[in-house]
Formats: structure tokens, C-alpha cells, sequence
């Protein structure tokens, strides 16, 4: 339920209601905005009778939510929230953002080539990958924590936050020591007891939607985070598994706008796993900017032909300085 106060309530009065919910045996959150106070009812398991909070001083209305997803929703926070990581800011009002860098970090000299590259082309944020998620285990696992001092030492070289993936609550404390952004990735998306934690971290959190998850999954397990008291997350479009094979997944791009009205949180884009070919990547992500979101998410290597995980959707830098180029135009016209 959402308790929405008058623009005039009182501090006391707003205490006041905070107050009485606790009485009931629920979690009071109070939610301000620009013009009043709203507060927002947590814990219930059904339905809330609201027939004496309605008469207390200073209640406008009682709204009832039903979707399992509260704090994540514009129905508990209608105003956008911006996200701030390392000086990088995503959300509306913001010049989008572009993350790129390697699927896995191989060595020092390829992130060190890589995150120029990056650099000069105007990316924002420098991804890799020291843990892997791997379909089979054979495949290439990434470097570990060598892997992490690596990332950080090329993102200082560039002066770019970096951002990495983190599969493992015990991964956790090395990943944050070495990471500006946490990535969750989408095999993790309900990953519960990894959300806890990295919402008790503070750290600004990147989720992925899974390959398979309904948008109100994506926004339940987004919730999961916003629990713990932390709303530095950034929501990440990466395609959903449908019965095409043409393509590595199929991008669903509506999400974006349809998020956008459904949630207060950004929302980014990765072209890159989404298509799984790179002619696709430039095309997709321009598209995903037109559609609103609030950054796209890019693989680039020095050396796609080498790659040693997801080279045939990496960019090389040439191909990424030209996106880049075609991304600045795009911007131009969207009004950025």
C-alpha cells in the first residue's frame, strides 16, 4: 500500500502515520517528492485494511499495490532516479552512457589497449570480465582476482570507472575493493542471496535481465536490492531466449519504454549479447538509443579474431571509434 500525504502534512503528522502502520505490524518507508510526502507500506502479505489510516491528519489517499515489486515502481516513487557511479551519472535528464570494453580479460596488454581504445572513442565506463559464467566448463573461466587488479589498473591508466561481473557472494568484498559498478549477470538475475548482498554493499549494481525472465522478474529481483536500502541500480536490457536462432538471443527493445514507465530506475541496453554478431551491434545500438535507453553496453577487443570468449560480437576499435561517431550524431538530433 501507498499512503500518499498532503502537499501542507506536518513532519509530525507524517511521523504519526509511520507510527501507526509500525502498530499493524508493517514496515513504514517514507518516499519524498518535489510536491509531498508519500509513505510507502512494506511486509504485508495480502490485502491491508486501511480504514484508520485514512482518517489520520494530513492523509490525501491509500493506494493499494498489488505488484510484487513496490519500491522499484513509480507507484512508490513516481520521479526518476538518477544513478550516480564514479562521476558517471544514468537516468533521464542525462547524456546517455556507454560502457564497452572486453567480454573476458585475457592479459595486462590486452585491457590496457582496450580501455585507450575505449577512451579515445569517448566511452564512459570500462567493462571485463574476471569471472565468467560459462555455458560449458571448459570454456575459458576468466582470470580471477589477477584478472580484477588488471581491469583496475587499466581503467586508472584511462581514468575510467570500471565495471565487472560478480557471481558469488564470496567474490563480493574482492570485486567491490577492485570495481567502481557491480554487474550482475543474467544466469544470476535470481540469484536471491547474491542481491541481498550486493543491496547491503552500496555499491551501484547493474542487473541484467535474464535470458528467460518476464519484466516482472527483472523488476522483482530488481526489488530484492532496493530492499536492502540501496537504489544506486541500473537496469540492463541484454535479449531474452525466444525460439529464433538467428541470433544469439532476441533483443527485446519495447522493454525499454515500457520500463521506463513501470519503474523509477535507468535503463541500459547490450547490443553485443543480445545479437551475438557483430554487423548487428552498431544497428542495435542506435536503436536502443532512439527507443530511450539510458546507455548502451558494448564488447570491444583489440583483437575480436582472438578473443578467448564472445569475439564474434566484439567490436574492434576501429569499429567502436566509428559507432561512436554514429552515436554522437544520433545525439545531436535526440537532443543530447
Amino acid at each position: 500500500m501507498l499512503i500518499v500525504m498532503d502537499h501542507n502534512a506536518t513532519e509530525e503528522q507524517v511521523k504519526a502515520v509511520q507510527k501507526a502502520v509500525e502498530v499493524m505490524g508493517l514496515e513504514a518507508k517514507p518516499i519524498p517528492g518535489s510536491e509531498r510526502t508519500a509513505i510507502g507500506v512494506l511486509g504485508n502479505q495480502g490485502y491491508v485494511d486501511d480504514a484508520t489510516i485514512r482518517e489520520l491528519p494530513g492523509v490525501r489517499e491509500c493506494i493499494h499495490v498489488s505488484k510484487p515489486y513496490k519500491l522499484v515502481s513509480r507507484d512508490f516513487h513516481p520521479e526518476s532516479t538518477v544513478v550516480e557511479a564514479a562521476g558517471v551519472r544514468f537516468g533521464d535528464g542525462q547524456r546517455p552512457v556507454v560502457i564497452a570494453g572486453p567480454c573476458s580479460i585475457e592479459n595486462e596488454k590486452q585491457m590496457l589497449d582496450a580501455a585507450r581504445q575505449v577512451k579515445a572513442a569517448g566511452g564512459q565506463v570500462l567493462r571485463g570480465g574476471a569471472f565468467k559464467p560459462r555455458t560449458g566448463p571448459h570454456s575459458f573461466q576468466g582470470l580471477g582476482v589477477e584478472g580484477l587488479k588488471l581491469l583496475r589498473q587499466a581503467g586508472d591508466a584511462e581514468g575510467l570507472p570500471v565495471i565487472t561481473e560478480v557471481m558469488r557472494i564470496d567474490q563480493l568484498e574482492a570485486v567491490c575493493r577492485h570495481a567502481d559498478i557491480l554487474q550482475i549477470g543474467a544466469r544470476n538475475m535470481q540469484n536471491f542471496d547474491l542481491l541481498k548482498e550486493a543491496g547491503r554493499s552500496g555499491f551501484p549494481v547493474l542487473l541484467k535481465r535474464g535470458m528467460s525472465a518476464t519484466i516482472e522478474e527483472f523488476l522483482a529481483a530488481a526489488e530484492y536490492l532496493l530492499a536492502e536500502g540501496n537504489e544506486r541500480v541500473i537496469l540492463c536490457e541484454r535479449g531474452i531466449r525466444t525460439f529464433e536462432r538467428a541470433t544469439r538471443n532476441t533483443l527485446d527493445l519495447s522493454v525499454v519504454p515500457l520500463i521506463r514507465q513501470m519503474s523509477h530506475l535507468p535503463i541500459i541496453v547490450d547490443p553485443s549479447h543480445a545479437t551475438g554478431k557483430r554487423p548487428l551491434v552498431p544497428v542495435m545500438a542506435k536503436a536502443a538509443l532512439v527507443a530511450g535507453a539510458h546507455g548502451i553496453m558494448v564488447e570491444v577487443h583489440p583483437e575480436p579474431e582472438k578473443a578467448l570468449c564472445d569475439g564474434a560480437q566484439s567490436l574492434s576499435g576501429e569499429g567502436f571509434a566509428s559507432l561512436m561517431g554514429e552515436v554522437e550524431g544520433l545525439l545531436k538530433y535526440l537532443g543530447y
